[in-house]
């Protein structure tokens, strides 16, 4: 385990030791991938929108069991029992609340009132400016070639937009693996790199090997941004599922959306009502359709079915462009501090340039 090389912004704000963050990937940020991340010097992200309140509770304190370095957890700002989701992270002093939509100003309020960090994550320079007027402590952006959900924007057409717009620290997202990339991210301006893919290819994440397997056999062109899931643009592996998905009509997945929708009730204990309230809320933040909202009811167990279970042919696998570069399955230490080491070496070499 190497000490602090790089302090930035970012390091500052959160306590940790390296800029380098794990994302909040549903069904793969867990316990022991989050420790994992915090032990070796950089921030790990829980992702609690697949998991119910207790749930998230019980893994808040089993990953304050395994680590004591800062943490965080992702958060639905539009989840039907978000305010008490926030109650949860200020009871147990955790360190950075970050949200995958822009969360309310009184959340953002109340959060800062007890010493957490609010991250939220932005897909344009104009969400950015809103988020931090409202007091938002830095943002994470994600250019179109990172993983899950994602815009058309290149990260390296993204950042330095954003970057221009607020005088926040911003987290840049998408595309990045290697040292190299801190390096470049850290000159444009950023204060760190967030990756999910690069952490799910770890020792540390539990994801099933053979899963891990099927990514380490796509090149850069395994990947597909699909809205056939749940009618936003998604991209993940290209598996023979998601080309059938590509190809079936509405009528022919409205089956299997409902069962989903059915087997999601059951696992995540939410009433017709809660998920009512979550569908209107849903509606509210992001405009979707009532079809694009049953469609959303696919994704958190078309991920689980392939992420979780190994069932390849019944799940999706969300997946980064740069799944095509990556190789190996290091622990999140050697991840780390490889790049670290790396981005240092890099910027070394970079100012020889200057005269």
């Amino acid at each position: 385990m190497i000490d602090q090389l790089l302090k930035t912004p970012f390091t500052e704000l959160t306590g940790v030791r390296h800029p380098v963050v794990q994302t909040g990937m549903g069904w793969v940020s867990g316990p022991r991938l989050v420790s994992g991340t915090a032990n070796a010097g950089g921030l790990g992200i829980l992702a609690s929108a697949t998991m119910t309140f207790e749930e998230l509770e019980k893994a808040i304190v089993e990953v304050k069991s395994r680590t004591d370095q800062p943490f965080g957890v992702n958060l639905r700002a539009d989840a039907a029992d978000a305010p008490a989701r926030c109650d949860l992270l200020i009871e147990h002093g955790v360190k950075v609340a970050s949200f995958a939509l822009a969360p309310k100003q009184d959340q953002i309020t109340k959060l800062k009132e007890h010493g957490i960090v609010v991250m939220p994550s932005i897909g344009a320079a104009k969400h950015a400016v809103k988020v931090a007027s409202w007091g938002a402590d830095a943002v994470m952006i994600q250019g179109g070639e990172g993983g899950g959900h994602t815009g058309p924007v290149p990260t390296t057409l993204l950042l330095p937009t954003v970057l221009d717009a607020v005088d926040i620290p911003v987290i840049a997202a998408g595309g990045f693996f290697d040292g190299r990339g801190l390096a470049a991210a850290l000159s444009y301006g950023a204060a760190g790199i967030g990756m999910g893919t690069r952490f799910l290819l770890t020792r540390d994440s539990a994801v099933p090997d053979a899963v891990k397997q099927l990514y380490l056999e796509r090149d850069l062109t395994g990947t597909v941004v699909t809205a056939k899931v749940d009618g936003m643009p998604h991209r993940m592996l290209r598996t023979e599922l998601v080309e059938e998905l590509e190809e079936t009509s509405a009528i022919r997945r409205l089956g299997p959306t409902m069962r989903r929708t059915l087997e999601f009730k059951r696992i995540s204990g939410m009433s017709w009502v809660g998920l009512a309230k979550d569908g209107r809320e849903m509606r509210k933040a992001q405009g979707r359709t009532l079809a694009q909202m049953a469609l959303a009811a696919n994704t958190p167990m078309m991920l689980k079915s392939g992420l979780v279970d190994g069932d390849t042919g019944a799940g999706v696998l969300a997946s980064g462009q740069v799944v095509g570069v990556i190789d190996d399955l290091p622990t999140c230490e050697e991840l780390i501090d490889r790049i670290v080491v790396r981005a240092v070496d890099e910027l070394r070499r970079s100012s020889a340039y200057v005269v």
